[in-house]
């Protein structure tokens, strides 16, 4: 398969043109640092234990927003440039890419108001136990062998 020229002058393109707006000129790339997948709403203490394994790993978070659990993973774009913060595959960008707008992006958009948020497993932990009671990480503690008593001859 042949590109034209025409075709990869398109997809080199930056983020310079008559959308681009004033906040987009001083944004750094914010919603290009990471993306957030829906995940399935937790049900029992075993979905919260996968989810708790989830944010066990760097640069993960969750947070629940209208009721909605999503995992949140920070990894910035291939195609963000830190020179100038702009995108260099701005032509041929993902769908998801060309739904944001300045209106409610991370830079002028309002606070998240996550209902829940998880940056940590601990903070996990400390959920679970309040959902499930503070002894339900005793199952995962190794028993302790009994000593045998000696015996007296």
């Amino acid at each position: 398969m042949t590109v034209s020229a025409k075709t990869a002058k398109k997809s080199t393109r930056t983020a310079t043109g008559p959308g681009v707006t004033h906040a987009c000129k001083k944004c750094d790339g914010k919603c290009c640092r990471y993306f957030a997948l829906p995940i399935e709403t937790p049900e029992d203490w075993d979905d919260y234990d996968d989810i708790r394994w989830y944010l066990c790993h760097e640069d993960v978070t969750v947070f629940v927003e209208d009721g909605d659990w999503y995992l949140n993973v920070k990894n910035k774009c291939r195609y963000l440039s830190e020179k100038d913060y702009r995108c260099q595959n701005y032509g041929m960008r993902p769908r998801i890419c060309r739904g944001y707008d300045t209106d409610n992006c991370d830079l002028t958009g309002d606070d998240y108001g996550y209902e829940l948020h998880f940056q940590d497993d601990k903070q996990m932990e400390e959920y679970i136990r309040i959902k499930f009671g503070p002894k339900v990480f005793d199952k995962l503690e190794p028993k302790k062998k009994k000593k045998k008593k000696a015996s007296k001859k």
